[in-house]
């Protein structure tokens, strides 16, 4: 009977180890530099005052014509999310294929710096910036949520299109079909179910930045919070504040389901 030979382990290289080294002293110093004061914010006075401010949001406002208005403001804030979502799958897949590299290096670079300019502004800059020109409302919310997620998309569509295999769009080419259609029968199919996970996962985020543009003005649950807060209304904040878990908690749900469909 031979003996059993055990795989080595690989060696560590120089450039992990440097890696870790520097993430490790990166950890150091953020400890170092920031002002954390745990003690006063577990100390007993931070308790006592956090317990008190908490009460004042029971019981959570159930007046009929008050639900009414979360009910509103929570299908406006689903709106703003899923059209703004929209919107950004489509201008995502059009600007994702230059950014894959299919015409070329300039056009690459190019569309992948529009991308990093839409996606490095987050959606409360664009909101504000928005509501000068769009005004007050959910419509600058949806505009905002669609230009940050397009250059998440549209970067992540552009790497589903390069790591798909291009073999059958280049048999269908070499076979004299049609370049567009080769890439709608060969590597779109390929990639469909990639970016519908994206495109899901970036509604379930939207969902959130959704609610909580309201605070500068973009309508929604967000827009509802800051005004009873800013009131000191805090029985009918709590009642946006479940409002909305329950609306995150039901998104997240259906956006599993839908992923599971599509894997099987």
């Amino acid at each position: 009977m031979k003996p059993v030979t055990l795989p080595q382990r690989p060696a560590l290289q120089w450039s992990t180890i440097a890696l870790l080294t520097g993430i490790l002293l990166l950890v150091i110093a953020s400890f170092v530099s920031l002002p954390l004061k745990l003690h006063e914010f577990l100390g007993a006075e931070a308790i006592r005052t956090s317990i008190e401010f908490l009460r004042g949001f029971s019981p959570p406002e159930l007046a009929p014509n008050f639900l009414k208005k979360i009910g509103i403001a929570t299908f406006e804030t689903l709106a703003m999310s899923a059209i703004g979502t929209l919107i950004a799958a489509f201008f995502g897949i059009l600007i994702g294929l230059p950014a894959s590299g299919r015409f070329g290096a300039t056009a690459r670079l190019a569309t992948r710096s529009v991308l990093n300019v839409l996606r490095s502004i987050p959606e409360l800059v664009w909101a504000s910036v928005l509501l000068i020109a769009a005004g007050l409302g959910p419509f600058a919310g949806t505009l905002a949520l669609a230009l940050h997620t397009i250059g998440v998309l549209g970067r992540l569509f552009a790497e589903a299109f390069e790591n798909c295999s291009p073999l059958p769009e280049e048999t269908l080419r070499t076979n004299g079909v049609n370049p567009v259609a080769a890439f709608f029968y060969s590597t779109l199919p390929q990639c469909s179910p990639q970016m519908m996970s994206y495109t899901l996962y970036r509604w379930e985020n939207n969902i959130r930045a959704a609610a909580i543009l309201g605070v500068v003005g973009a309508g929604g649950l967000g827009q509802m919070l800051k005004y009873h807060l800013s009131l000191f209304q805090m029985q009918q904040a709590a009642s946006v504040i479940v409002a909305m878990l329950l609306m995150v908690a039901v998104v997240d749900a259906v956006s599993f389901l839908l992923r599971r469909m599509m894997t099987r």
